[in-house]
């Protein structure tokens, strides 16, 4: 078992309210193998990249940046502004095209008389992923596709452009970046420990505030702030963009109108594309 004199902290335990972390099982070396990035010599997670399309329906991500990628590849690279960010232009018509969880256009247009990308979270988002990656890249006024992100447009490597865009998301971009929150980095520094402990805690409905105490490894900047920080980040940084890959889906929990909390819970697809290979107590044990 992982780290139980933890549990035993006072400022933990009031923390968890009675609710003992999933990742505590873990064996030491699992929990640390977690704690590294996917990868050729790291087994312990992997993302499957084989995939089809029809698999993928639930990702908005994957269509998002098929979309991104087609367009730039049709017109010869998408127009930038003087900041970087994609066109006045772009963005509209590509309002006019991305659906996206939980997006709701004419609330948007009540706010913003003119829509930049910056306003537009889900362009946003999956534009900065290829970028990222290098499948766009930016040259003078323009966002270019590049020769590997003209190959990530073959029907076949629809499964690898889910896996790409989903590795930068967790273990390379500042999820932060997006939700604006102050507490650094928690808890998609732990995102590997968080992801298996979602893959068998997150089968039936939960809210955000169970799965926070569940899945999140608590540190001494979270313990120290209102606790309704944490489940914001979790919620912000965690769900939503699992929702976004299509790995998990949401509803609105009965009764918590006007605030409107919701629940979780995985999606057929969490368990196709994230595989586990850890140890629980010595034995292995395969997810």
């Amino acid at each position: 078992m992982v780290a139980p004199g933890f549990l035993a902290n006072p400022k933990v335990r009031k923390w968890l309210g009675g609710v003992e972390p999933a990742w505590t099982v873990l064996a030491f070396d699992s929990y640390n193998a977690l704690h590294q990035e996917p990868s050729a010599g790291n087994r312990t997670l992997r993302l499957e990249p084989g995939l089809t399309r029809a698999e993928l329906v639930g990702s908005a991500v994957a269509r998002t940046a098929r979309t991104l990628l087609s367009h730039a590849a049709d017109r010869g690279g998408l127009k930038l502004t003087a900041t970087g960010n994609l066109s006045r232009a772009v963005v509209a018509e590509m309002f006019e095209i991305i659906e996206w969880p939980g997006l709701d256009k004419a609330e948007m247009l009540r706010y913003h008389k003119v829509i930049n990308e910056p306003d537009f979270l889900a362009l946003h988002f999956v534009r900065i992923l290829l970028q990222s990656v290098r499948l766009l890249r930016k040259q003078r006024e323009k966002m270019l596709i590049t020769r590997l992100g003209r190959r990530m447009l073959a029907p076949e490597q629809y499964g690898a452009l889910q896996a790409i865009l989903f590795h930068i998301a967790f273990w390379h971009a500042n999820l932060a970046y997006f939700d604006g929150d102050p507490i650094p980095s928690w808890p998609q520094v732990d995102a590997g420990v968080v992801l298996w402990s979602l893959s068998v805690t997150a089968d039936d409905w939960r809210d955000c505030e169970t799965l926070t105490r569940l899945c999140s490894v608590p540190v001494i900047g979270v313990l120290e702030i209102p606790w309704h920080r944490g489940w914001f980040a979790m919620e912000a940084r965690i769900l939503r963009p699992l929702k976004w890959f299509g790995l998990i889906e949401s509803r609105v929990k009965t009764g918590s109108w006007p605030l409107e909390e919701h629940l979780y819970r995985k999606t057929f697809l969490f368990d196709r594309f994230l595989r586990f290979n850890v140890q629980i107590e010595g034995p292995t044990t395969q997810h």
